[in-house]
């Protein structure tokens, strides 16, 4: 038969002896949870950074794809109307900015408190980290623009949004470029 007292009496006489077995399995238990847990929500959040640059959309008329290189695009030429300034943006999230901020709020509350403050410290700052890193991808991916009104030499009028990365302005002469992909104005 186990004698529970001698054991326990035993265990005591063990750890009067040496202090360092002080720590008890439960200490060590949550160490290891918490240190796989952050490590685990740190890879996450680093993924979803590098990432990040896979998607990454623009509306320069000085930017071609691949695909559009070597492909044969129709030019008229006319005038520039008038030039105003707009501001593009992503038609929806690519969700990396959720992610990477719900992964780093969830790092940030398992800091906080010991086991049902703690869970709950780990879902709060995962949603506020989520609802910041939504917002800072949102504005990240904005880019200023401008949109150009052009009166085409056969009397047409087009209107063309893209980025603000070609000075632009009303009565110059310019070159609408389309046909592989996006239109594009440049000057002439």
């Amino acid at each position: 038969m186990y004698n529970v007292k001698s054991t326990h009496s035993a265990v005591l006489s063990r750890a009067a002896q040496e202090p360092a077995l002080m720590v008890s399995t439960s200490t060590v238990s949550r160490f290891k949870a918490k240190a796989t847990t952050t490590c685990l929500l740190l890879l996450l959040a680093g993924t979803s950074f590098v990432m990040s640059g896979c998607a990454n959309p623009n509306a320069s008329a000085s930017v071609y794809t691949y695909g559009q290189a070597q492909t044969e695009q129709v030019v008229r030429e006319g005038t520039v109307k008038s030039v105003r300034p707009i501001v593009i943006q992503q038609e929806k999230s690519s969700g990396v900015g959720l992610i990477a901020g719900g992964a780093l709020g969830g790092v940030a509350g398992s800091a906080i408190g010991d086991g049902t403050g703690r869970t709950l410290a780990i879902v709060g700052g995962a949603l506020l980290g989520a609802l910041a890193g939504e917002k800072v991808e949102e504005t990240a991916t904005k880019t200023n623009g401008i949109e150009i009104t052009v009166r085409l030499d056969n009397g047409e009028t087009r209107v063309i949004a893209q980025a603000a990365d070609v000075a632009l302005s009303a009565g110059q002469r310019v070159q609408v470029i389309s046909g592989a992909g996006p239109t594009r104005v440049v000057p002439n």
